[in-house]
């Protein structure tokens, strides 16, 4: 890796240090607060605790004093007359030719799922164990207040008349499809543009290692619907006979997986690319795989995850177990959601998938396709100035040297944030490590992790000021 000496002076990123490593506490007690806040931008969950998310977040970004100012907007769903949810734009304008900066994370969380499932409930924030838990501990909103502790740091050190400019992005519905994300886009485009944009939504090697995301699947979600009656009829009387819809429907999922498990669509693209060293007990690990289940796939276990194709059937509609009958089903609906190799767009997986499920329908079965939801994948250019100042502010925040990250997941805006601003650098960093548990019961935030993100941004900022 390029060294890049710091530009700042070594009294300063002292002081800088010293300053991130008090504020520590106060950033944590914020967290707490924001993560008592159950902002979930479900249509079905109360939508105005997303509007008191926002305002709170808002109310943060002011306290730094580094903005010139801070709104909470909302943009309209292309397609629709709705409106999407709250998200807050802070903005500081650049003097003297220095570079301008852009932060985002968003704060709207996932569901919490079973309560039961939860050791303490998901949105009162408990510590244990060196960890933070609680619904958007880690995803995301220890993303905003990383941007806001390192901000906090910076202001004190500096002083408010820095020179740097800085813009900040809180997104209120990013685990609910970015919906209004382009659209704020536009609407806001000259406040948004940026020489580099920090998307803090994505996560590290390991607790103590930090990584630094360049490539990201898309994704191809989509429900299919299978029919083959026009009712139901009795299983007795016709089973053997008549193809009911969940027979049909087991036998047309089975061709989307070879006998390795590994994805067996036509059309659908891999890249080739290396990866670390990562084994099959660390696997087993950081994912509760049970003793004699064995993993899917070919070749290197990161390669499966970073680069190829995945295709996940995420949700049923067919009749509970409870209200079992002896009946032939005339209909079943899946959600599939595949994950699709970065360099591939979204569009073309979902025709290869399309096609691929309508040359395999079993007994003439009747396919229906809707909700089709894409996003493409992403690939970073490692070339430009501020990916080298980012890596070397993790050395130095870390102690310990980056990995060049590749994420399954996939954080389809980021496409549409390299279209609008193509001469932006994006740097996509995180706060998770592999036991957060992004998205399910228990998810945590290691703080150890948090404290050396902080460290790590406020570098960053510090150095770009000076650069």
């Amino acid at each position: 890796m390029t060294s890049v000496p710091p530009t700042a002076g070594p009294d300063t990123e002292s002081a800088v240090t010293e300053a991130v490593n008090l504020g520590i506490p106060s950033a944590l007690s914020d967290l707490g607060d924001l993560v008592r806040i159950p902002g979930i931008a479900w249509p079905s969950f109360d939508q105005t605790q997303l509007e008191r998310s926002a305002e709170r977040v808002a109310e943060l970004a002011r306290e730094t004093g580094v903005f010139d100012e801070v709104r909470v907007l909302r943009a309209a769903v292309p397609g629709t007359d709705e409106m999407g949810q709250p998200a807050v734009l802070a903005t500081r304008a650049a003097r003297n030719g220095k570079p301008t900066i852009l932060l985002y994370a968003h704060h709207d969380v996932q569901p919490p799922g079973d309560d039961a499932l939860w050791e303490t409930s998901p949105f009162e924030p408990t510590v244990r164990d060196g960890r933070l838990y609680g619904r958007g501990a880690a995803d995301d909103k220890a993303g905003i207040m990383s941007h806001i502790a390192s901000l906090r740091a910076v202001r004190e050190v500096l002083g408010g008349d820095f020179d740097l400019g800085v813009s900040m992005f809180i997104e209120g519905e990013e685990e609910y499809g970015s919906r209004s994300f382009t659209q704020f886009l536009s609407d806001n485009a000259d406040a948004l543009r940026a020489d580099a944009i920090v998307v803090a939504d994505s996560g590290n090697w390991d607790s103590t290692t930090p990584g630094l995301t360049v490539s990201l699947r898309g994704n191809a979600r989509f429900t299919l619907t299978v029919r083959t009656l026009d009712h139901a009829s009795h299983s007795g009387m016709f089973g053997g006979a008549v193809p009911d819809a969940m027979m049909a429907t087991v036998r047309l999922l089975s061709t989307l997986w070879d006998a390795d498990g590994a994805v067996a669509v036509a059309g659908l693209t891999e890249r080739d690319a290396p990866t670390p060293e990562y084994g099959e007990a660390t696997l087993r690990d950081e994912t509760g795989l049970l003793p004699g289940v064995t993993p899917i796939g070919r070749d290197s276990i990161l390669s499966r995850i970073w680069n190829k194709p995945s295709v996940t059937v995420i949700g049923i509609d067919a009749t509970s177990v409870e209200a079992a009958s002896n009946t032939l089903l005339p209909e079943v609906s899946v959600v599939i959601s595949a994950r699709v190799a970065p360099g591939q767009s979204g569009e073309e997986a979902y025709a290869a998938l399309e096609k691929h499920l309508r040359e395999n329908e079993p007994f003439g079965a009747q396919l229906t396709f809707s909700d089709v939801d894409l996003g493409n994948g992403f690939l970073v250019d490692t070339s430009g100035w501020a990916v080298s100042m980012a890596r070397q502010a993790m050395a130095d925040g870390y102690g310990a040297e980056p990995v060049d990250l590749g994420v399954g997941g996939s954080i389809p805006f980021i496409a549409d944030l390299v279209r609008e601003f193509p001469e932006a650098q994006i740097l996509v960093t995180g706060v998770e490590d592999p036991y957060s548990r992004a998205h399910s019961p228990n998810e945590s935030l290691h703080l150890e992790t948090f404290r050396h993100a902080v460290l790590t941004e406020a570098l960053m900022l510090t150095r770009m000021n000076a650069r």
